[in-house]
């Protein structure tokens, strides 16, 4: 069994007991899976379409318009975190937040027009716990929008994937409302 497919194995087992406390406790929800068309509640996009990692938020006691929990989204820079935070300072209690666990899966990059994208997995297996994420940024592999936080949930994943596309790395709470504005202008 390689490395990758332990994981996906410890992860069906134990996907949330080392985290429970971080957001929403016991009763957290497990993520769903997103394909079937869902248009972004950041953009309207549609999720899986168009590359890069794709989220989700769960929210205590409101849901975004238009549909139940969770929120979904086809980009984390430009869609996942800026409505997180907006509905953050509306007071609204995100009991769950995942994303693409790019450690999770065997994935192999596309090109288009000359530049390097991920892949858009949308099956509910594929994500993990957002807040227990190391992130690429300023790497030369490019989301559905441009400019993407490509999460992993192993910290030797992330610094691998530095080492071969260049960027850095930042944790959940390095990723800052103004971050996330400075990031997506370039």
């Amino acid at each position: 069994m390689d490395r990758r497919t332990a994981l996906v194995a410890l992860g069906s087992v134990l996907p949330t007991g080392g985290l429970a406390g971080c957001l929403g406790g016991a009763d957290r929800p497990e993520p769903v899976d997103l394909s079937g068309g869902k248009a972004d509640d950041q953009g309207g996009m549609i999720v899986g379409k168009h590359g890069g990692p794709n989220g989700q938020i769960f929210y205590a006691d409101n849901s975004p318009d238009g549909h139940d929990n969770p929120a979904w989204f086809h980009t984390l820079a430009f869609g996942l975190f800026r409505y997180y935070f907006r509905h953050e300072r509306r007071g609204w209690e995100a009991t769950a937040i995942y994303v693409t666990d790019y450690s999770s899966l065997d994935y192999e990059l596309t090109e288009r027009d000359g530049r390097l994208y991920m892949p858009a997995p949308t099956a509910a297996e594929t994500f993990g716990d957002a807040t227990a994420m190391t992130y690429v940024m300023e790497s030369a592999v490019y989301g559905g929008m441009g400019p993407e936080l490509h999460p992993f949930s192993a910290a030797e994943d992330a610094r691998a994937f530095v080492e071969e596309y260049g960027g850095r790395t930042v944790t959940f709470d390095d990723v800052t409302p103004p971050l996330i504005s400075e990031y997506t202008s370039r």
